[in-house]
């Protein structure tokens, strides 16, 4: 309904309010951050999308780092490893690289810049626009040059260890693109594109006695009178009141990805072929390096992201899922808190298989030295994957429903 909103995290329903530049609108129960004030965003966005352009050329195939050794060079951009891999057989591997790294943000910054540019027109396409925003918001997560770019750090750090290391155009490229995706998503304001797009309109609450009911979309907010598996009319996705089989799902995700977890972690994710001598890698292998080379920071790093992340979502998610299965009436604040930093963080695991490709890709010198892909990095890939997609199936609006029942069972009559 018009004039009210649907906190996505804990289920109240609250007035809808605009806060000022530099504020956000909290929930009062659980505090999830529902807007953030940024007037004028989309005005700002728009020369920032438009100035990405010409930098992912120069990020994707342009190369990226060369690297000497003994009088014999090589340079590899981007897709030199992906394409590596998928001639040596780890075709998933390198299909999740090459959507997370490249494919996927290239996608979304094409939406935004259509979305941004439609909405400048007297008449915009809102019949196109619409289906292309709902894109962008559900590519947002998976779309990470970010963490592609720490990965690239993480490789750095280890090459120059073993030979002559030069930081390409592509480098700079992929630094700056970061840079200007992070600025889009700071200015822009999702719930005011999708207001500008197509206007809630006022609506009276379901009539009594009908099949209707209010119901927060997901994907865009609107709070409005509907059945579930109807269309929402701004966005056009599914209204569902809670999301389908939450829990059943989640439990089945991470129970997959605890099974993982453990070759992730025991097999080798890369073998160091030096002179002949092959060395594999496991994850912790590779701290252990990282922290004897004297680069503490970037070993605890890729502790805290590879090892740590892991285990906390597999753990945190695993509390809250009991936690909801028996109605806990306790600390459902801190276990809000816990949910979204677990939906926050989950994607910077993929640090260690973006560094693998870029050693496969780069370190290709005959007998000299060769990287080699091991199947705990498959694994580890999956991890993530499965992980990632188990905090978006879980619904945290079902902690408080579980809450207010148990509640409602133990009151005396």
């Amino acid at each position: 309904m018009a004039g009210q909103i649907e906190c996505p995290d804990c289920g109240l329903i609250l007035r809808a309010l605009s806060p000022p530049a530099g504020r956000r609108l909290r929930c009062p129960r659980c505090r999830a951050v529902l807007r953030r004030g940024r007037p004028q965003g989309a005005a700002t966005a728009l020369p920032l999308a438009l100035a990405a352009w010409p930098l992912l050329p120069l990020a994707f195939l342009t190369p990226l780092i060369h690297l000497s050794l003994l009088g014999r060079g090589i340079s590899a951009a981007l897709t030199t490893g992906p394409a590596l891999l998928t001639a040596e057989g780890w075709v998933p591997l390198a299909a999740v690289v090459l959507l997370t790294a490249c494919l996927l943000p290239a996608l979304r910054l094409l939406g935004l810049t259509v979305v941004l540019l439609g909405l400048r027109l007297a008449h915009p396409p809102r019949h196109l626009l619409r289906p292309l925003l709902r894109a962008t918001e559900h590519l947002r997560p998976w779309a990470m040059v970010e963490v592609y770019l720490l990965g690239f750090f993480v490789a750095y750090s280890k090459l120059i260890d073993l030979a002559r290391v030069r930081v390409e155009l592509a480098g700079y490229a992929l630094a700056a693109l970061m840079l200007v995706m992070a600025l889009i998503d700071e200015r822009l304001d999702p719930t005011a594109l999708w207001e500008a797009l197509a206007p809630p309109t006022t609506s009276a609450a379901p009539p009594a006695g009908s099949a209707a009911r209010l119901i927060g979309c997901q994907c865009c907010g609107l709070l409005c009178a509907g059945t579930p598996g109807a269309r929402c009319p701004r966005c056009g996705s599914r209204l569902h009141v809670r999301k389908p089989h939450s829990l059943g799902r989640t439990l089945a995700l991470v129970l997959a990805a605890a099974l993982l977890y453990i070759p992730a972690n025991l097999l080798p994710i890369m073998t160091v072929d030096y002179h002949g001598q092959g060395v594999p890698n496991t994850i912790l292998s590779g701290v252990e390096e990282l922290a004897a080379s004297g680069m503490w920071p970037l070993a605890i790093l890729v502790f805290f992201a590879s090892i740590t992340v892991p285990v906390l979502k597999l753990l945190g998610l695993g509390l809250l899922l009991v936690s909801t299965r028996a109605g806990a009436r306790r600390r459902l604040l801190d276990r809000a808190r816990l949910y979204r930093l677990i939906d926050a963080i989950g994607r910077w695991s993929m640090i260690d298989v973006f560094m693998l490709t870029i050693l496969v890709g780069v370190v290709q010198l005959g007998l000299l030295a060769t990287v080699i892909p091991g199947p705990g990095a498959v694994a580890f890939a999956g991890v993530v994957i499965l992980t990632m997609l188990a905090s978006q199936s879980f619904d945290p609006r079902l902690m408080w429903d579980a809450a207010r029942r148990g509640h409602q069972r133990r009151r005396p009559r």
